[in-house]
């Protein structure tokens, strides 16, 4: 099967995905400045979603560029992979309108453990279904990011009930180190090209 159809139906997903965030961020009742800044919590969690869901896709289209064909496993994992970044726009908007409380904080850290988690589980499909010379597997090698951003938001999670911004702080971490440019990938489509 041809990824082109699987790379177009998830480019079209994450676009509903980033659109329903954006209309939940709701105009100030007031004209002042003031009625504008009461809106932080939903702007600042809108703002950490939007770079979360476009590290997504950005890494999704480097693996896809080292992926040429797709099976029946792969179109799971990737199903399962949107699943969980479908339920961004709803922890995004329950810390916008919750002010970063101890529940929304958690909520908000289990969904990116389990789109970390659905996005580790498609690597690694993809690694299976192209057997042992891999060029997904050549180009992640060890992939510390990948492993290390799970625990952090773990992390994050717990410590949601006792501090949350802590919590937070954790979650703009991890997208911080991920907008660092990777240029693995890039580098082994360049060999193969």
């Amino acid at each position: 099967m041809d990824r082109d159809r699987l790379t177009a139906f998830t480019d079209g997903v994450i676009a509903v995905i980033i659109t329903i965030m954006v209309l939940e961020l709701k105009a100030p009742h007031g004209t002042s400045l003031s009625a504008l800044l009461e809106q932080w919590p939903s702007f600042l969690s809108y703002v950490l979603s939007f770079i979360y869901v476009g590290i997504y896709w950005n890494n999704h289209h480097h693996f896809f560029q080292l992926t040429p064909e797709v099976n029946g496993a792969i179109l799971w994992a990737n199903l399962h992979l949107l699943f969980w970044l479908s339920l961004v726009p709803f922890a995004t908007g329950w810390v916008g309108e919750a002010g970063f409380a101890a529940g929304p904080a958690a909520a908000y850290g289990a969904v990116l453990f389990m789109c970390a988690i659905a996005f580790f589980v498609m690597e690694r499909v993809i690694v299976a279904a192209q057997g042992e010379s891999s060029p997904l597997k050549q180009a992640v090698g060890v992939d510390v990011k990948g492993k290390l951003s799970p625990f952090v938001y773990l992390s994050g999670v717990a410590l949601a009930f006792y501090m949350p911004a802590i919590s937070y702080a954790l979650y703009a971490l991890v997208a911080a180190v991920w907008l660092v440019p990777d240029r693995r990938v890039e580098k082994v489509v360049a060999k193969r090209d």
